[in-house]
């Protein structure tokens, strides 16, 4: 299903998180879809950033903390939008070992401050936020988790965003109800051109077929939900223009993954890719005291069922997709118009 463009033209957004990867995809997206965007994040820290490459024109924007109330408070009041778009966070599981207590500052009383402004906010709007995969009570298994699987999470990242589940629902039941209308959207493990955090497995090829060094992978036999990231960021969209019809019927959470069982592991992607971008082959060097689950898979049926949502890159599509975006704008190619070009494709097959 497409994005309704007459939707969105005009529309003001709050999109937090716009100076991250997916962050800069969306914003791209919803400027292409003629939205008026305003950012509020952190300033970029990669180098490069897709933030800086893409030069997406905006609407306003604040480089600042979502612990800092008054700064959150600001945005949404001089804003004044429509819809929120909540993609700020501290989203890695190793740094959140680093520093547990400002990984849960940033992901649930960030999310708080945002929710306590929106409620203070005389204008009815629209927000969805997103959490991750990794917010369900993962035993292993293998199965793949609904929307209903009880939350939980071990590592403080995960422990974090499902703490940030919780408090959203709260806020939508205690102070919200025929007023605001809030979704929380669940997806992880997301790849595409223009990522360059730290301790990510497609980041971590690129740099090391840069300097001819090896990978270093912590789980090589972990399996995860793999998808480009044209894919969530459609869903949280669609999810966005649902709620904002109120349509009654909608789920309080969608998943957002693979609808097949496309779990590929790391180790498979890592050969693969070290190849495919002549990186040395990766090493295994397990790391003490970071604990990653192995498996993790989402059931994202609900999504399919709800908003005729359906991904349109396969496992290996997204990783082709990737490496594309790399191979050419390490050629000299111009990150805008690769991003513009994947975005329009993505259009096309909708």
């Amino acid at each position: 299903m497409g994005l309704t463009r007459e939707f969105w033209r005009d529309r003001r957004v709050l999109l937090t998180g716009h100076t991250g990867f997916k962050g800069a995809w969306a914003a791209r997206w919803l400027r292409r879809l003629g939205a008026e965007v305003y950012g509020f994040a952190l300033p970029p820290d990669t180098r490069p950033s897709l933030h800086a490459l893409l030069q997406t024109p905006l609407a306003g924007e604040w480089l600042a903390d979502l612990r800092d109330a008054g700064a959150v408070d600001h945005a949404l009041t001089e804003s004044k939008p429509d819809l929120v778009l909540h993609l700020a966070a501290q989203a890695l599981v190793p740094a959140s070992y680093r520093d547990p207590l400002g990984t849960w500052t940033s992901n649930v009383l960030g999310t708080l401050h945002l929710l306590e402004a929106m409620r203070r906010h005389p204008q009815p709007m629209t927000a969805v936020i997103v959490t991750t995969d990794k917010v369900y009570a993962n035993n292993e298994s293998g199965a793949a988790f609904p929307e209903t699987a009880p939350l939980g999470g071990d590592d403080p990242y995960s422990a974090s965003k499902a703490a940030t589940e919780i408090a959203v629902h709260s806020w939508m039941k205690s102070f919200f109800a025929g007023r605001h209308k809030v979704g929380t959207a669940r997806a992880g493990n997301v790849i595409g051109g223009g990522d360059w955090s730290a301790n990510r497995l497609i980041p971590d090829i690129v740099r090391a077929a840069q300097r001819q060094g090896s990978v270093v992978l912590r789980r090589p036999d972990a399996t995860r939900p793999w998808q480009h990231v044209l894919d969530p960021v459609h869903g949280y969209l669609l999810y966005a223009e649902a709620l904002h019809a109120q349509q009654t019927d909608l789920p309080a959470s969608l998943n957002f993954g693979p609808l097949e069982d496309q779990r590929i592991t790391v180790g498979t992607i890592a050969t693969d890719l070290t190849r495919a971008f002549g990186a040395p082959m990766w090493r295994h060097e397990a790391q003490d005291g970071i604990g990653e689950k192995g498996v993790l898979a989402l059931d994202a049926r609900l999504a399919a069922e709800t908003l005729q949502w359906h991904p349109q890159f396969s496992t290996q599509a997204a990783l082709d997709a990737t490496v594309t975006w790399y191979r050419d704008w390490l050629a000299g190619g111009d990150a805008a118009a690769l991003t513009d070009c994947q975005i329009a494709d993505f259009e096309d097959g909708l």
